[in-house]
């Protein structure tokens, strides 16, 4: 490159430098985070098993169950599972948090334990 074509480059190098101050430094802000809210664990098979043994006396025990949230944000579990001798996923219940939101029942029992020849027993 010859000495003119640098001479000329020189001047545009510097215009295109002026314009680059550099940016101010950002001002940090207090941020309130929310309190994280203690959720339940999710029911396994054990803890459906309780549940719906609670809920329906005289029913056949449970022999397989499948829990998943209803939903993201939902305080609902909506289960599978299979009583005595089926180890099928035949029937379907949801699980939901106790007035004190520290275990689960059965959200609809009566109805449930009418599904397979139980009384419901009233908490």
């Amino acid at each position: 490159m010859s000495v003119k074509h640098s001479l000329f480059l020189l001047p545009l190098f510097a215009l295109a430098a002026c314009g680059q101050e550099p940016a101010p430094a950002p001002q940090p802000t207090a941020s309130v985070a929310a309190a994280p809210t203690p959720t339940l664990p999710a029911p396994d098979q054990e803890t459906f098993s309780t549940a719906f043994a609670k809920a329906c006396e005289g029913a056949e025990p449970v022999n397989t169950a499948v829990c998943k949230r209803a939903g993201l944000g939902s305080n609902d579990v909506l289960c599978d599972y299979g009583l005595g001798e089926d180890s099928y996923l035949r029937h379907k219940a949801t699980l939901t948090a106790n007035a004190a939101g520290t275990g689960w029942t059965l959200a609809e029992p009566a109805k449930i334990c009418a599904e397979h020849g139980a009384h419901h027993k009233a908490s």
